[in-house]
């Protein structure tokens, strides 16, 4: 009995043995979807940083990204003249999908501009001041995705855009230029004794001083983007934006830079000077259930090479994405005195 019992025992080991065991599979994880817009920014170095844009948030893994160009285009103004490339050098050099757009020498003040920014988790603003406005129905398309749950990132001049456009100024929690005035809001900041100023003076909306490199103080060192980030440390050459105005509801203030007195003084307007006082950088607003992140960073192409603009910008998207971030600190961080930049060629 017991070697009849033998058999199929020896049988089912030599059975089991002889199996390959199945590979399963894993699916890679869905990306998220990114939407860059732009098509109109004063600073005629977009088209390039829009490529710039587009190539960082890939970079993580995280991210597709597409770029959908306004329905009209105007290449900014070239600021500084000493500039050596021509002033179409950077629509000619990036491209959108080989097609030809029509360049207009001054900035157009209408649009048709539609789109279903619900195919996206998160649209970029690398526009500028003197956007044209959107439609009645593509603002309202657009303030129904952040009401239920979008994603927006608005970088640099994107914040000088649409001054009367309520909802948007809600989005980005303060603004510069545009039309903003003492009605939009006060400038808010932090004093030497670290207090949250909501100043109603009266005054300029938007200033800054001639670029050069500043130092960035952390001041949500707990929220998921500033998350183990240094408390202080040094951004590359750029232009420091103060006097900011808006409601700023729903926001949380997470870099501040100094802006001095005479250091951030704009030569081209004696009669302003720098505020004095640590402005906001880097934001975070909440707007009905979607999250937005607020750079103030990014004048031109080198501006955008520093590491600490790149890192904040990954972990920025992230967040106003999915409310999280899983990225890390990369080892080459800026400190507290020492600039890191990469260069950008493609």
């Amino acid at each position: 009995m017991k070697k009849l019992m033998a058999i199929p025992l020896f049988c089912l080991l030599m059975i089991s043995c002889g199996e390959k065991k199945k590979e399963v599979k894993e699916e890679p994880p869905t990306k998220l979807k990114a939407l860059i817009i732009d098509g109109q920014n004063n600073h005629y170095v977009w088209p390039k940083t829009t490529m710039m844009i587009k190539d960082y948030l890939e970079q993580t893994e995280l991210f597709t990204v597409s770029i959908e160009r306004m329905d009209s285009v105007w290449l900014g103004v070239k600021y500084n003249q000493s500039r050596p490339e021509a002033y179409t050098m950077f629509i000619e050099n990036y491209p959108l999908n080989d097609k030809e757009y029509a360049i207009s020498d001054e900035p157009i003040t209408t649009s048709e501009f539609s789109f279903n920014f619900n195919e996206y988790d998160l649209i970029i603003s690398n526009l500028g001041e003197k956007s044209p406005l959107w439609p009645a129905e593509t603002r309202k398309a657009f303030e129904e995705y952040m009401s239920n749950g979008g994603g927006f990132v608005v970088l640099h001049a994107a914040n000088n855009a649409w001054g009367n456009w309520d909802e948007f100024n809600k989005m980005i929690g303060l603004g510069a230029w545009g039309g903003r005035d003492e009605s939009s809001g006060p400038y808010v900041y932090y004093n030497e004794d670290g207090q949250l100023i909501k100043d109603n003076g009266e005054g300029v909306c938007g200033s800054h001083g001639p670029e050069y490199e500043f130092q960035l103080t952390t001041r949500a060192p707990e929220h998921p983007i500033m998350k183990g980030l240094p408390e202080k440390w040094l951004h590359t050459k750029d232009e420091l934006y103060e006097r900011m105005r808006g409601p700023f509801e729903n926001a949380t203030i997470l870099a501040t830079a100094f802006a001095d007195v005479e250091k951030n003084a704009p030569p081209w307007d004696p009669n302003v000077k720098g505020l004095g006082q640590h402005v906001a950088q880097l934001m975070a607003i909440n707007y009905g259930k979607g999250r937005v992140f607020h750079s103030t960073l990014g004048h031109f192409d080198y501006s955008m090479e520093c590491v600490g603009f790149i890192t904040t910008l990954q972990r920025g998207a992230e967040w106003a994405a999915t409310g999280k971030v899983t990225q890390e600190i990369p080892d080459n961080f800026p400190t507290e005195d020492t600039v890191q930049s990469i260069d950008w060629t493609k």
